[in-house]
């Protein structure tokens, strides 16, 4: 059984005690809760938007929660679980999964490192490393940073100081500047009249090899699959990248730009400062996006772009004259 390497797992579970009213086979066992592209024969998926009905078409999952209109996009292998709220009936299962994972609650296993377990890596003061961490050599941590259970840091990294790192794993050659949040919940929950539901965060983030994040940069972890952020590719002060987002390689992005949900940014892509990507986007490779600018819809490869929202730069300056 496949564990989560950050959050306590329960199940595996019945389809009966996942759900009450469901025409299927009750005895079948569900073992992970998974997204469509991650999930297997014995995970349970989800389709809750047509975005995303290149990847339903594909999943190898056998069972599916999603409505009426998009269980037709559904390969005859996933059976699909017919409910009203997709994202409602999610949230519920993913608790029984993870009773833990919608809040960030205090790591109790910190402590002060111990410099005969990580060899050759350099501690600044008042540093705290959670249980089951690994660090690679020649890594700097700066003084007054937290580094959380599981969580694995490359070789030759630099760490600056009054940085919170959870729930990630990083690669080689990475640099995450002062006062850096990493691994974060995300800003998810189903709005309740009476008392929103927190939407469990059971993914993690992946920074690759030769990044970095500068200053107060603030990465939220994946909410069921994982947060990426490519090789090379650096952000400015200030980024926001919301839960899902997935970064490519060689990417280049300025100070105060937000990434909401769910994005996806090819390579080699360049944003100006103080940009917003809103949420389940596709930004192609190779775009230029303007400073300022506000991207609501997809863009293709290779395009440049400005404005809010976003046209192509010849349109922007064409705008500008009338």
């Amino acid at each position: 059984m496949r564990k989560n390497e950050f959050f306590e797992q329960k199940g595996p579970f019945l389809l009966s005690e996942l759900f009450n009213d469901v025409n299927l086979d009750q005895k079948q066992k569900i073992y992970d809760i998974k997204s469509l592209e991650d999930s297997k024969i014995s995970d349970l998926t989800f389709l809750e938007s047509s975005n995303y009905i290149k990847a339903a078409k594909l999943t190898k999952s056998s069972y599916c929660i999603t409505n009426e209109k998009l269980s037709v996009y559904l390969p005859k292998t996933c059976k699909p679980i017919i409910v009203k709220n997709v994202l409602f009936e999610l949230c519920k299962v993913v608790k029984k999964f993870y009773p833990d994972a919608d809040l960030d609650r205090p790591d109790f296993s910190l402590s002060s490192p111990k410099k005969t377990k990580y060899l050759n890596v350099k501690f600044g003061n008042n540093v705290f490393i959670g249980k089951n961490c690994k660090i690679g050599k020649d890594t700097l941590i700066g003084s007054n940073t937290i580094i959380e259970h599981n969580t694995v840091i490359g070789e030759n990294c630099t760490i600056g100081t009054h940085v919170l790192i959870r729930n990630s794993i990083i690669g080689n050659n990475v640099v995450i500047q002062d006062g850096c949040k990493v691994g974060k919940k995300g800003f998810g929950f189903i709005p309740l009249k009476d008392k929103n539901l927190r939407f469990p965060h059971i993914g993690k983030v992946l920074l690759k090899d030769h990044s970095e994040l500068g200053a107060n940069c603030t990465i939220d972890r994946g909410s069921i699959g994982d947060t990426v952020i490519g090789k090379n590719t650096f952000l400015d002060n200030q980024v926001h990248v919301a839960h899902n987002v997935k970064i490519g390689d060689n990417c280049m992005i300025a100070g105060q730009v937000g990434f909401a949900g769910s994005s996806v940014v090819g390579d080699n892509v360049s944003i100006g400062g103080q940009a917003g990507v809103s949420g389940h986007l596709k930004i192609g490779n190779n775009v230029k996006i303007g400073g300022g600018s506000g991207v609501v819809k997809d863009i293709p490869d290779g395009a440049v772009v400005m404005g809010y929202p976003a046209v192509p730069l010849k349109k922007f300056l064409l705008n500008l004259k009338k």
